[in-house]
């Protein structure tokens, strides 16, 4: 991928965090877009959404309903040819994230062996 394509990514991933922080109301939920991939010629954008908290479908649904909105308000925000068309897509790496946290916690609790002498006498 070129440094540009990995500028624009990476400044609509912002952006679009923006906006989705600023302009809904989730309940109770931790929606953060983790990555945006967007083509060579920028006419089109996969945006990956992490979910903790509560169902992430319903999320997933909203978004993409609201994505000519939420276009529209990037387009505001940021210089580009053409604003890419916006798809987004749960991303699970977060939350299996946590419960690969929670098993290493549950492992730590193990029963440990006792540690043997290491100097022989």
């Amino acid at each position: 991928m070129s440094r540009r394509l990995d500028r624009v990514n990476e400044l609509l991933r912002r952006e679009i965090g923006n906006v989705i922080q600023k302009d809904y109301e989730w309940h109770n939920r931790l929606v953060t877009v983790s990555e945006v991939e967007v083509t060579q010629d920028l006419k089109e954008g996969k945006v990956w959404i992490g979910v903790l908290g509560g169902e992430s479908g319903s999320v997933i649904d909203k978004l993409n309903k609201d994505h000519g909105n939420i276009q529209s308000k990037i387009m505001k925000r940021v210089v580009l040819k053409s604003t890419p068309v916006l798809r987004f897509h749960h991303d699970a790496s977060a939350v299996r994230g946590v419960e690969i946290v929670n098993l290493l916690e549950a492992v730590d609790k193990l029963p440990k062996a006792p540690l043997e002498d290491l100097n022989p006498d």
